[in-house]
């Protein structure tokens, strides 16, 4: 145990974020460099040791939390990002990014505020990189296979790791220009610097992970084609079909899914643009959507200088505190957050269903018509009476994804079973119903979050290796039936 005394004695803090006027003139991280160390030890301290540490049950990744809290607690950073890496292969994706279930899971958490796992994670990784502990895994012999993986998120992205690792020779191919996935093009600059993608793929190519930009398979590379030049194929080509909100002017201009308007963004700080074709500057700006992708809109639309941002989310507003009786612990809460983005200023309209867009004559989205909606008897109700409109000449559809695209042709040109939602489908080994090729992330699970992804390109990377040799002894933390702890 790290302080016996630790959660008695302290409370919780979190790492400082820069000023809002001076971070929306930039595009780095919102967090003060450096905030985390002077406090990060204490706030590991405060870990409990539970005899059953549901922290464990919260994260998908089964991350040994207990244990490199002690390590931190004790300024044994190497140690640390030992036990931090036996269960994650990006602990800077997560530490940086994910909603961390495993908070809402600490046992602390059911009478205090639970241990800042999260920061700390993210503490022991940076510390490992400045230190040097992190260093390429080169396999000490080689199968012999072959294995394609196709995209490159997180879920991609560990499953090629831990199959080069395991000793075949790993080839990820990206229908974009760069590595990443969402996280690169989908994730902005002030909530994760690219920087920490850059070393990562640099850490893979000196193990042996061969990287394909700009090859979309299914479209540039018929699917069949490249199953038979590989033993194996893992698909982890995401859930990037965009929700689409079908109402009177949606066709006027102005109006882009949030996966059109924020990787234009990514690409201005790559580079590769002056400025953005999609920018927010002096224009009013409403985000459709309340999740974190909204969130990300509402961000990069501050820092493009609009003139004003709103935010709209069709459910109710939840409540700040857990509801003991439908939403216990250990289960994770939707409660009202407010994200850095937030606090950079806006509007949030709950409860807001958009009836129409009103444009000009040339066809530009000028306003937005929305109206109160309520539920009546389980279905969501447009009130009447609450009819109003907003100024709209920027407008982002942040409502989420519906699946895997089957217009590039990969579906049916591998032949592949969906299940019922549309996702591929696969058994418990992460296959399909095709010899050798595989599933792995929200390809296979739907939308989820960056934590099941890389729990899921981890499991998938055990069933490549089993079918390939006849056994493995790759971790597989989930189950592809496996989803997050709820009522």
């Amino acid at each position: 145990m790290a302080d016996p005394k630790g959660f008695l004695t302290h409370g919780r803090e979190v790492a400082r974020t820069r000023p809002v006027a001076e971070r929306v003139q930039d595009w780095n991280e919102v967090y003060v460099p450096g905030s985390l160390l002077p406090i990060v030890s204490t706030q590991a301290g405060r870990c409990m040791d539970c005899g059953i540490p549901f922290c464990h049950q919260g994260c998908p990744l089964g991350n040994l939390i207990p244990e490199w809290n002690d390590y931190a607690y004790r300024e044994d950073w190497s140690a640390a990002a030992e036990r931090l890496h036996a269960t994650n292969n990006f602990p800077e994706f997560t530490g940086r990014l994910c909603p961390a279930p495993c908070e809402s899971a600490c046992v602390l958490g059911i009478n205090q505020q639970p241990v800042t796992i999260k920061n700390v994670e993210v503490s022991i990784i940076d510390k490992a990189w400045d230190t040097g502990d992190v260093a390429p895994s080169i396999p000490e012999r080689l199968s012999g296979k072959t294995v394609a993986v196709i995209g490159s998120g997180p879920a991609g992205l560990a499953a090629a790791q831990q199959l080069t690792r395991a000793g075949h020779t790993v080839a990820v191919y990206e229908r974009a220009d760069r590595i990443g996935g969402l996280l690169r093009y989908g994730i902005p600059e002030f909530k994760m610097e690219k920087r920490h993608i850059n070393r990562r793929i640099e850490q893979m190519r000196a193990e042996g992970t061969k990287f394909r930009t700009g090859v979309e398979v299914g479209r540039d590379l018929d699917a069949a084609k490249l199953r038979r030049r590989y033993d194996a194929v893992v698909i982890a080509a995401g859930a990037t079909v965009s929700r689409d909100l079908p109402v009177p002017g949606r066709d006027l201009k102005g109006i882009h899914y949030a996966m059109e308007y924020l990787p234009l963004s990514n690409k201005v700080q790559e580079g590769d643009f002056v400025a953005s074709p999609i920018s927010a500057e002096g224009k009013h700006v409403v985000v459709i959507g309340g999740g974190d992708t909204g969130a990300d809109c509402v961000g990069t639309a501050h820092r493009q200088g609009a003139a004003s941002v709103t935010q709209l989310e069709i459910m109710p507003q939840p409540g700040a505190d857990r509801n003991p009786l439908s939403q216990p612990w250990p289960t994770f809460p939707m409660l009202y957050k407010v994200t850095s983005a937030h606090e950079e200023g806006g509007e949030r309209i709950y409860s807001a269903g958009t009836t129409h867009f009103e444009g000009d004559e040339d066809g530009n989205v000028r306003f937005l018509h929305l109206a109160e909606v309520e539920f009546v008897d389980g279905k969501l109700t447009q009130k009447p009476g609450t009819e109003r409109r907003i100024p709209a000449e920027l407008v982002t559809l942040a409502m989420g994804f519906t699946g895997t695209d089957q217009s590039n042709g990969l579906v049916e040109q591998f032949g592949l079973d969906l299940d019922a939602r549309g996702n591929i489908a696969r058994d418990e080994h992460f296959a399909t119903n095709v010899p050798g090729v595989f599933v792995a992330g929200d390809a296979g699970r739907g939308q989820s979050l960056i934590v099941w992804a890389i729990a899921e390109g981890r499991s998938a990377a055990r069933g490549v290796d089993s079918y390939l040799t006849g056994a493995s002894s790759l971790p597989a933390p989930i189950r592809p039936t496996d989803r997050s702890l709820t009522v």
